[in-house]
């Protein structure tokens, strides 16, 4: 009779917890921070999460996009710990990239405890790309030059020296057996976009970066793509291109799209966002988002979520100490 007692005790808790979190309503105000300029990934995240928010009447009123760039997402990040605390209205875009600096100790005094993180919606692999009349007719045309020449081959991404375009090159290099990998040019640019023009253009040679931007001049057919950093081949029109895993180099690479949300809000409040990205997520609106936009299934929300940030966070800093990048 006592454990019975207990049991019921129990779920009624349980059923006043989740009536709680069911009862909560969106916020009043709702702002997305995107940091970094307008048109890039953490911009499409902000807009495209916002919309669907609006057109699935989750969010009623108009969600502003503040656009923070800087410091590699440190500024909105850093306005975020500082500047937001306590605000259940605020999220934040976040991806790879925030994690690769976050295990570089890129934001001083702020690591990853200091955010909520509530959802990956989705993820995006990387690839390895060259112009259409390029000498390289594969991934491993490319490796074998880097083995005779490591500076022969001039690589073009978006990301600055050592952040995720330079780090999925030196990674792939590393697990080819490339010797001094340190001497492999990389020149970053503005975008990824800018970053095609060069490649595209013939005034460098490989592009390294996300599906989403190579796709337009893969479909015109001025890029052909050498890998896909993925585990598995895609679907549709990349059907054709190979993994690297296929060529013989064990290297993944996933940019996930998500979001993180102040500190100091209610576990009530957190545990919403958590549900409201969940929803989202299964719509056929944002399957259908995710589709056009090159991302592939890849859904954690909070402590799964948390979990695997720290972890790409030990990872990712453990390779970067092995190529030199950080000292510690």
């Amino acid at each position: 009779m006592h454990v019975n007692n207990l049991k019921m005790i129990a779920a009624a808790a349980c059923l006043l917890s989740t009536s709680q979190v069911m009862a909560l309503e969106a916020p009043k105000r709702v702002e997305c921070i995107a940091p970094a300029g307008p048109g890039g990934g953490l911009d499409f995240i902000c807009r495209s999460i916002g919309k669907a928010l609006n057109d699935q009447g989750v969010v009623s009123g108009n969600i502003q996009v503040t656009n923070m760039p800087g410091g590699g997402h440190g500024v909105g990040f850093a306005h975020t710990v500082s500047k937001r605390k306590g605000d259940a209205g605020v999220f934040v875009a976040t991806s790879t990239g925030t994690v690769t600096r976050l295990a570089q100790n890129a934001y001083p005094g702020l690591d990853s405890s200091m955010v909520n993180w509530a959802a990956a919606m989705g993820a995006e692999p990387g690839v390895i790309a060259v112009r259409k009349d390029s000498p390289y007719q594969s991934l491993n045309e490319v490796l074998d030059a880097l083995k005779q020449d490591p500076g022969s081959v001039t690589f073009a991404g978006a990301s600055p020296l050592g952040g995720d375009d330079n780090l999925r090159v030196l990674l792939t290099a590393k697990r080819a057996g490339v010797d001094k990998i340190k001497e492999l040019r990389y020149l970053s640019f503005n975008n990824g976009g800018d970053a095609l023009v060069q490649v595209v253009g013939g005034h460098t040679d490989v592009f390294t970066g996300d599906l989403s931007e190579s796709l337009g001049f893969f479909e015109s057919g001025d890029l052909r793509i050498l890998a896909v950093l993925a585990d598995e081949r895609l679907e549709g029109k990349l059907a054709s291109v190979p993994t690297a895993k296929e060529q013989g180099v064990d290297v993944t690479w996933l940019n996930f799209r998500g979001v993180y949300v102040a500190p100091g809000i209610s576990d009530e409040q957190y545990n919403w966002w958590q549900q409201t990205f969940s929803n989202l997520y299964e719509t056929p609106e944002w399957k259908q988002i995710m589709q056009q936009n090159g991302l592939i299934p890849f859904h954690k929300t909070g402590a799964e979520f948390t979990d695997y940030i720290n972890e790409q966070i030990g990872e990712v800093r453990q390779i970067s100490q092995e190529l030199g990048i950080i000292k510690s």
